[in-house]
């Protein structure tokens, strides 16, 4: 395993779709154990953002780099990366149990049985456990694709819209279990309380630039008296100007 002081890192990372420039040069870094809110406008870049950082897509121009390797070409990335994309489908024809096994099996669990029994507990999945992917409601896949992406318990966690889906009390448990999780974090959401309570700081992006970046103490400390933290936001996405 390398060692690196960072979990990501970009530079002047371009992004390309056809003749769209989806990410105009973008760059950023996040510590070992650092826990960041990834914000925008739809269209942004969020989502590609963590594709690039996931090794799912490969940057046109920059640097990608996960603990010091490029997710795009080194396997060792896949042992230490959990995924949630945004409307992640996992295996429909598999009961969610029968999901778990097989993906902690692939990732080289031990006793892979027992992690699936735990972490159906932990996210209240083993009423469902024998339920086809197909047969459930679109909460219990959002739970089941949490599920898959931390059964490994990965060192960094990227999480697209991870509450997408899901009740107020189901959010509130989901939460609480991802706050007492000690891995690096990315997390893109559009939600400012969703960001507020997961992570510590934050990386905002319009228009596949970068224009602020921070702790949420630093943005709470730009609105003015009796201003909530949603304008400050929403001023800093609109004026589209580096900060």
């Amino acid at each position: 395993m390398k060692t690196s002081e960072d979990a990501v890192s970009l530079s002047d990372v371009v992004k390309l779709y056809g003749n769209f420039v989806a990410l105009k040069g973008i760059s950023f870094r996040i510590p070992d154990g650092g826990k960041y809110a990834l914000l925008g406008p739809n269209g942004a870049g969020k989502s590609t953002t963590l594709k690039l950082i996931a090794g799912l897509l490969k940057p046109d121009k920059g640097i990608v780099r996960v603990y010091g390797y490029d997710p795009a070409n080194d396997l060792e990335t896949k042992k230490i990366i959990g995924y949630l994309p945004e409307d992640a489908t996992p295996y429909r024809n598999l009961s969610v149990r029968e999901n778990l096994e097989y993906i902690a099996a692939l990732r080289g669990i031990e006793n892979a049985a027992d992690r699936a029994l735990e972490i159906m507990d932990a996210l209240k999945l083993r009423d469902y456990e024998r339920a086809k992917v197909a047969k459930l409601s679109r909460g219990n896949i959002q739970k089941l694709a949490l599920a898959l992406a931390i059964i490994h318990r990965p060192r960094l966690l990227l999480l697209d819209e991870p509450l997408n889906y899901l009740d107020i009390p189901t959010q509130e448990e989901v939460i609480s279990m991802l706050s007492k999780i000690g891995n690096s974090m990315l997390v893109s959401t559009h939600i400012m309380a969703v960001a507020g309570r997961l992570t510590d700081n934050i990386i905002m992006i319009s228009r596949g630039t970068l224009i602020w970046q921070g702790t949420f103490a630093k943005l709470k400390g730009m609105s003015s008296e009796g201003e909530p933290i949603e304008k400050v936001v929403a001023r800093l996405m609109t004026d589209g100007q580096v900060v």
